[in-house]
């Protein structure tokens, strides 16, 4: 244990373990497992258990979010022993079921348990892990991920590998026989269904195979059976299958996982990547020190953290399952912070990338509870659950390995905070623009997220603009789904009030239906750059869900995107014929949460205070904004409060320019 954590125990441990737990030193063998801690490389490589460096920020910002979650969680843990249903489970503010995996938080729970030495996150742990058993736990080891036995049982490689940590690093502080138990169900787990279900990397979603590469390795050490470790390099020989080229990034979230799109390019989610697969790659190079795949993880580390936007957030506007974007990553994945803390030592801007995620986490939890994006609280919507037991495993994480941390620090700045010019994604067809203070995401990416039940789940594309971003004031223009669709309906929060798409877009509404540039998978994006101004145009068209195109030449759209040091420009142009007998409009969706002042100073210009500047829009044509009941539209992805501003194209030439500046 570090001297820093030693710093919170005191005579409440002594007391709690004298009283409550057997002590545990050495080699120690239960029913013939080997349950000794093993050390990493990079723990080796730290020359002991003390911290290589301070990392004083890294350190008191993942375990001060360790303790408010793990408090917040405990508050809404059920205490009903009479009740086996509910005993122990941690109930969801915003959902009317329990989530299965809740039992995750048995990790961070054990966590506390051992370093503060306070009784009730011993309960806690004890607790959910026994609401798992008698509520979501299955005759072939696994458990669902939800009450129900025909429920999904993939996420039980993520219950285990929490179950192991849990073990691995503070198995010393159950009591023998409860030990035991826990190691033997955690070989039932391993050796049922996942052995059996996990045979190959890319049976599903890439996510569950890349974390099993570590997960396979860590039950193989802990459980001393080197058929699991085997699974974990048969696993790891075909890691370096699924980056794309020229940027490095990890394929295989689709269905099916190598699907193609019509452009030809592979199915690419940063949030899944950063916060779930990267950390089961970068663990098991740096446990087995693999130096081949130790080379490969930087150069997707530096590939996947082009798209960290300056104020910690995951640029995830573009993802194949962006439906599950949260703004700080994705709605149930685990978080970025291992693998970015841990290759530091590589490039210290991983560790910058580690800091401001946490650090938006943190800006994104209120009362004890991780909520799913920034403008939660200000529009009144209750988190899931979810979020705080899935990211309280790894803040738990990295406090059991910082004494093996590389630096840690903020000092060295983003890449896209230093940015400036075009960073084109060929094999996204993606675009990132930077110029002064402006940044900007232009997507025309095609790969779609398909399910048995689900229908068209559209991120944007057609050349649509999905992100953009002012470094004195913040995000200004966010992306949702075209339509919001609830893909993982026990996974996922149900829109409140209107579907309205954050997406800036033109559209046109008649009888007909809804046509937007939003459904367009075909759209044509060029750009240059002057050194003074850059100049992105889409030719586009205006369809709807199913691919239909507004008849005749009416389909006919055009935008441009222009960024200056001062000012960003957006126009539209559509054929006369989209605006005869419909209404065709440019739609604005500004980012603001409640409470900020907007002033519409006249019919074409608009006025929003922020505390760090006022965002003025202007425009050559009459601007509106939609009346909604709170003065804001809410959309779940990626939790953000926007103002609707409306520009209405109309004849004689059906087009509109708009300005954004901040002064």
């Amino acid at each position: 244990m570090s001297n820093s954590m030693k710093k919170h125990t005191g005579t409440n441990r002594r007391q709690f373990f004298q009283s409550a737990l057997a002590s545990f030193t050495g080699v120690s063998l239960v029913s013939g497992v080997v349950l000794n801690p093993f050390v990493g490389h990079a723990a080796e490589q730290s020359g002991g258990t003390e911290p290589s460096y301070d990392n004083a920020r890294f350190h008191e910002l993942t375990n001060s979010l360790l303790l408010d979650w793990c408090d917040g969680m405990i508050r809404r843990q059920v205490n009903d022993p009479s009740d086996p249903s509910r005993h122990g489970a941690l109930l969801c503010p915003s959902c009317s079921h329990i989530h299965g995996r809740c039992s995750d938080a048995l990790y961070p729970f054990l966590h506390l348990a051992h370093v503060t030495g306070e009784q009730k996150y011993l309960d806690a742990a004890i607790n959910v892990y026994d609401w798992a058993e008698n509520n979501v736990s299955q005759p072939d080891g696994s458990w669902t991920n939800d009450i129900n036995p025909k429920a999904w049982r993939g996420t039980t490689i993520f219950g285990a590998i929490a179950l192991a940590e849990a073990l691995h690093y503070h198995g010393e502080v159950l009591d023998e026989a409860r030990r035991a138990a826990w190691t033997k169900r955690l070989d039932e787990a391993v050796g049922g269904y996942l052995y059996r279900d996990f045979k190959t990397i890319d049976f599903t979603n890439l996510n569950y195979g890349m974390t099993g590469v570590y997960g396979f390795h860590l039950f193989g050490r802990l459980l001393n059976n080197s058929k699991y470790t085997q699974r974990s390099e048969q696993f790891a020989k075909r890691v370096k299958e699924f980056f794309t080229e020229p940027n490095t990034l990890l394929w295989g979230e689709g269905k099916p996982n190598d699907n193609r799109s019509g452009r030809g390019l592979l199915p690419v989610d940063l949030g899944y990547n950063v916060e779930e697969s990267l950390n089961g790659v970068v663990l098991y190079a740096l446990e087995v020190d693999d130096k081949e795949m130790l080379d490969l993880a930087v150069e997707t580390l530096n590939g996947h953290l082009e798209f960290m936007l300056p104020d910690g957030a995951w640029d995830n506007s573009w993802g194949t399952r962006s439906q599950k974007w949260s703004y700080w990553g994705s709605r149930t994945s685990d978080g970025c912070q291992p693998a970015f803390s841990l290759m530091a030592g590589y490039n210290p801007a991983f560790g910058t990338a580690a800091i401001k995620n946490a650090e938006l986490l943190q800006r994104c939890t209120a009362d004890g509870l991780l909520h799913g994006g920034p403008h939660y609280v200000s529009h009144g919507v209750q988190p899931c659950m979810h979020h705080t037991f899935a990211h309280a495993k790894v803040m738990a994480l990295v406090q059991d390995k910082m004494h093996a941390m590389p630096k840690v620090d903020s000092s060295t700045p983003l890449p896209r905070q230093t940015a400036d010019g075009i960073n084109h994604f060929p094999e996204l067809n993606v675009w990132l623009a930077a110029r002064g203070p402006w940044r900007a995401t232009v997507s025309a990416y095609d790969s779609i997220y398909k399910t048995k039940k689900s229908g068209l789940l559209q991120q944007p594309t057609g050349g649509s603009l999905a992100v953009l971003y002012h470094e004195k004031v913040g995000l200004l223009l966010a992306s949702s789904m075209a339509r919001y669709e609830m893909v993982e309906p026990l996974n996922m929060q149900p829109q409140p009030g209107e579907d309205f798409p954050l997406t800036t877009r033109v559209e046109s509404r008649d009888q007909g239906g809804w046509f937007t540039n939003l459904y367009d998978l075909t759209a044509e994006v060029s750009a240059k750059d002057d050194g003074q101004q850059i100049d992105i145009q889409v030719e586009t068209s205006l369809q709807d869900e199913s691919r239909n195109k507004l008849a005749g030449d009416a389909s006919a759209c055009e935008l441009r995107y222009q960024f200056n040091g001062t000012q960003a420009h957006i126009s539209a142009s559509v054929s006369p014929q989209a605006v005869k007998g419909t209404e065709a409009s440019l739609v604005l969706p500004i980012v603001s949460p409640s409470g900020e002042e907007v002033r519409q100073v006249s019919e074409t210009r608009i006025e929003i205070v922020k505390p760090q500047g006022t965002v003025v829009v202007e425009s050559d044509a009459p601007m509106s904004i939609k009346a909604t009941e709170k003065g804001r539209v809410f959309n779940m992805v990626p939790g953000a409060e926007a103002i609707p501003i409306v520009v209405k194209l109309s004849k004689p030439n059906a087009t509109v320019q708009c300005q954004v500046s901040v002064i």
